[in-house]
């Protein structure tokens, strides 16, 4: 649990504009959808997806390192890195198991035999939606076992897109829709604190000294 006293003292530091800005993006956010990436070589993809998921409202992104170790692309995350939470798994089977256990279904999004297009996706079921790279697509493992498939119609001669872009285009269209849906999609008051505590300490350069002087009033 989040202890208010602390959370109000913090949030005294900053302005009121600040603040605001905090109550209105969170009022937006959810983790009714989570993103995957798998082993993306070019780890500008990976933060580029981070931005997508950062600007329309994706609380959580989860990043397999299974074969490349590599840290966020900051330049191209443009700051997305300290606002959204990121999980990161050293296979395909921990990420999964993972996402299970917290109650997600496992959507992979690439052309399948029973795949479905983004306008006839539910939306209703919490979904960790899964990309691979462009070249290789996503492993065996995750088509495996799969709950669901999804693909973005296309009508051109070019059969894939970039990472990122599908991403952005698939996350925009489901978050839409789930906005206005019926469905429960937002943070709870809890999850809300969490995230204000987390984002105000963020946002203060001296954080280690402000917390050495609350503890010692």
């Amino acid at each position: 649990m989040v202890d208010l006293d602390y959370l109000a003292f913090l949030e005294n530091i900053l302005t009121d504009n600040r603040k605001e800005k905090f109550l209105k993006v969170l009022e937006n956010r959810t983790n009714h959808f989570t993103i995957a990436v798998e082993d993306i070589f070019q780890m500008h993809n990976a933060s580029a997806v981070m931005r997508s998921c950062e600007v329309f409202g994706i609380q959580e992104l989860n990043v397999i390192e299974e074969r490349y170790g590599k840290s966020i692309d900051k330049e191209i995350a443009m700051g997305a890195q300290k606002w959204v939470d990121i999980n990161t798994f050293d296979s395909v089977t921990n990420c999964i198991e993972t996402l299970k256990n917290k109650g997600y279904q496992i959507i992979a999004t690439t052309p399948h035999e029973n795949d479905c297009l983004m306008e006839d996706f539910d939306i209703s079921k919490p979904s960790a939606l899964f990309f691979g790279t462009e070249r290789d697509g996503l492993s065996e493992e995750i088509l495996k076992q799969a709950d669901g498939f999804l693909k973005i119609p296309m009508v051109g001669f070019t059969e894939s897109l970039n990472i990122s872009v599908s991403a952005a285009i698939i996350i925009q269209n489901l978050t839409e829709r789930l906005r206005k849906s019926d469905v429960n999609w937002k943070l709870s008051d809890n999850e809300i604190l969490e995230k204000r505590l987390a984002w105000t300490k963020s946002s203060i350069k001296d954080i280690k000294r402000i917390e050495a002087r609350y503890y010692n009033i």
